[in-house]
């Protein structure tokens, strides 16, 4: 089997939502910006909603390029919810049952999907991003590699993406 022919699927909490990531995500990181904990927050305030945040504040995402993640069932189910009318990031959410899905970001080539949604299939995570807005006073993971802004390690494989979407 070909690490492309790998599939991951994530579900929403009712089930209604399917989406799924092909091969091996660009990054399985956590996330502390403002706007993904702004966002977390705003959709863990949902009706029902699943939490998303991890135990220190942060948000996990396995992100996909986008023709590697798809919504294979429930696509009329989502809806879109933004920090800020105005932002280039979409945050989609199962209206089921308030699960939050995936994250689109309009101007680049990755979806981030919420790694909850996988269940025990999310892979351990590699990097913590934008560590300097974080909130906790619990001690930061030693387990992956920890940048106080994105890191050249998430550009650098952001951008390889790019150019592999170019010539796949």
């Amino acid at each position: 089997m070909l690490i492309s022919d790998y599939t991951r699927d994530s579900y929403c909490q009712c089930g209604k939502v399917h989406c799924q990531g092909v091969g091996q995500p660009i990054v399985s990181g956590i996330c502390y910006c403002d706007d993904c904990q702004i966002g977390a927050a705003m959709l863990e305030n949902l009706e029902g909603a699943p939490p998303l945040r991890t135990t220190d504040g942060g948000t996990h995402y396995l992100t996909y390029r986008d023709d590697r993640f798809t919504c294979v069932s429930g696509t009329e189910l989502l809806k879109s919810y933004k920090v800020v009318a105005s932002s280039p990031t979409s945050r989609m959410v199962a209206s089921c049952c308030n699960s939050a899905m995936y994250l689109k970001y309009s101007r680049g080539h990755w979806t981030s999907s919420y790694a909850a949604r996988f269940g025990d299939g999310a892979p351990h995570v590699e990097m913590r991003t934008q560590t300097k807005f974080r909130n906790s006073t619990l001690p930061l993971s030693e387990n992956s590699k920890n940048f106080s802004g994105f890191g050249t390690r998430l550009l650098w494989r952001l951008f390889v993406s790019r150019i592999a979407m170019m010539f796949n």
